[in-house]
């Protein structure tokens, strides 16, 4: 995970947000870990951490799993996970278990997190780190990003920039100063727009509506009916009703004028300036999901962006939601329904693990076909039911695009925040290696799913003063039939051997998962 120190002539990917540990003290000094992408990295004194301290006297107050770092560049956040003594940032001390308290006790009732900030200092025993974030800045014309040593010369003034390419085009000069802060009015509820909001968003509205998903859609398919270009696919849609809202957008169930058929809009909710990569970033990865076609799976047909609003249609499944079912069924589903959903599912994610993927990243950086998704949020919320009563077809939802809006950016999310995962569903590997999951993670949460479909519980036991993610890093999970004597003693064993994530997972595919429920509970039987 280290990377060397950067290069003085920048590549085309340091044009992308970065949050960069330099090690200034201690025995891992002059070590530099660059982050670019998505990730998590655990530190402390167990092996299986990301950033190894060393176990000397410097470092005996280090817990093994001392703190969690939570990166999604530009963002980047810290959570002790309930150390003896606590982790400092910049001279303060966040976390820090209650004084006698031992690992298993926590003793905490809350878990502070710290938003890190360029300069700051994270100090662990004796080892000092340097926290550096660089963001990109965007040509105020073009939108192409300026890379930071370029932006003293690409200065209009503060906030402002020129690429070099449009500073010499003295129209776009003139143009961009006679805009001094863009269109100051929200192109929604024409409110006036303050400088800082104008500076600090590419939405052109004001920060109620452009968090707001009604707002936003009224946006959307006001300017589609006007004929934009970029909104072609919403241009013969009407609005039935709202679905629900999430920690990213909303859904609305809508309507294909031309048919009368039913289909599902998500208004996506950017909380950060969607950059010309970000944007990009996005696009390509619902490029992949598009290419997704398997009837267990949650079909995605366009998607688009307008004034730095990301949508997407998908399939509309009536049946909502397993989870919904299983509330609906007062908190455990009957063992055969619930057999039947997990088993379509894992149909469906054994199809996503191997699918031809139009645009992926290859070994040499460059771009082109590869197999597979990993899902990385797989959880009965997301795993929703189509088809009729007496015949309901499971499919898995939320592939690709949910990761890809966070992944780009545009969440400004973090997984500790509970955006890219739960802990609750969430394989200790997930937490450790978030960057490079592999989809053993999917089966595992496609377990822990059934479990809880079973048992109305979830596989860990998470005590109200532990820091959860501890608990996925340090415990097992509990075996079903303490939870649910009644199951078959058979399939008790399989779920169980699938929920074994220490030191790896067991079924390393959705087919061999599959397989192995069905050898000891055959549904027609």
């Amino acid at each position: 995970m280290a990377e060397d120190q950067p290069q003085k002539a920048p590549k085309k990917d340091d044009m992308r947000p970065r949050v960069t540990l330099s090690v200034t003290k201690g025995p891992l000094a002059g070590i530099v870990y660059t982050f670019s992408e998505r990730t998590t990295a655990l530190i402390g004194r167990a092996l299986d951490c990301n950033i190894l301290l060393p176990d000397d006297d410097t470092h005996r107050t280090i817990s093994r799993h001392h703190c969690l770092l939570d990166i999604n560049p530009p963002r980047a956040r810290i959570r002790d996970l309930g150390s003896m003594n606590g982790t400092y940032i910049s001279g303060r001390i966040i976390g820090q278990r209650a004084a006698g308290a031992t690992p298993e006790e926590g003793g905490q009732k809350k878990f502070p997190e710290y938003d890190l900030h360029d300069k700051d200092e994270i100090m662990l025993g004796g080892t000092v780190f340097k926290v550096r974030i660089s963001a990109p800045t965007a040509c105020a014309e073009c939108g192409t990003n300026i890379p930071e040593q370029l932006r003293g010369p690409a200065t209009l003034r503060e906030g402002l920039y020129l690429c070099p390419k449009c500073r010499r085009d003295a129209t776009k000069v003139r143009r961009v100063e006679s805009k001094p802060f863009r269109n100051l009015i929200c192109i929604s509820c024409g409110k006036q727009l303050s400088r800082k909001t104008s500076m600090d968003s590419q939405t052109n509205m004001c920060p109620e509506c452009r968090g707001n998903p009604v707002a936003s859609l009224r946006v959307l398919m006001l300017a589609a009916r006007k004929g934009e270009p970029s909104l072609t696919a919403l241009k013969n849609l009407t609005v039935v009703k709202g679905l629900g809202r999430g920690t990213s957008g909303a859904a609305f169930l809508v309507r294909k004028n031309q048919t009368g058929r039913h289909i599902a809009l998500k208004v996506l909710l950017p909380e950060m300036a969607a950059q010309k990569w970000a944007k990009a970033s996005f696009l390509r990865e619902v490029d992949n999901t598009k290419a997704l076609n398997h009837p267990n799976v949650v079909r995605l047909f366009d998607s688009g962006s307008y004034h730095g609003l990301f949508f997407y249609t998908m399939e509309y499944c009536h049946g909502g939601s397993i989870e919904h079912l299983r509330l609906k069924h007062g908190g455990r589903l009957p063992l055969e329904m619930a057999m039947d959903a997990i088993l379509q599912a894992l149909e469906g994610l054994d199809y996503i693990h191997h699918a031809e993927i139009p645009k992926v990243k290859l070994a040499d950086g460059s771009w082109g076909r590869g197999r597979g998704l990993v899902h990385r949020d797989l959880k009965p919320a997301n795993i929703f039911l189509a088809g009729s009563k007496d015949q309901l077809v499971a499919k898995v939802a939320d592939v690709g695009v949910g990761k890809a809006f966070d992944t780009a950016g545009l969440s400004g999310q973090t997984m500790t925040g509970s955006v890219a995962g739960s802990p609750v569903v969430t394989p200790r590997q997930q937490v450790i290696n978030f960057k490079y999951a592999k989809p053993d993670v999917d089966v595992w949460a496609m377990a822990a799913s059934l479990y809880n479909l079973l048992t109305g519980d979830y596989p860990r036991d998470f005590p109200e003063n532990q820091d959860p993610w501890r608990v996925v890093l340090e415990t097992q999970p509990v075996p079903i039939r303490k939870r649910l004597p009644a199951i078959p003693a058979e399939l008790a064993n399989v779920i169980d051997r699938a929920l074994i994530d220490n030191p790896e997972i067991i079924f390393k595919s959705a087919r061999d998962f599959k397989e192995a429920l069905q050898a000891v509970y055959p549904l027609d039987k």
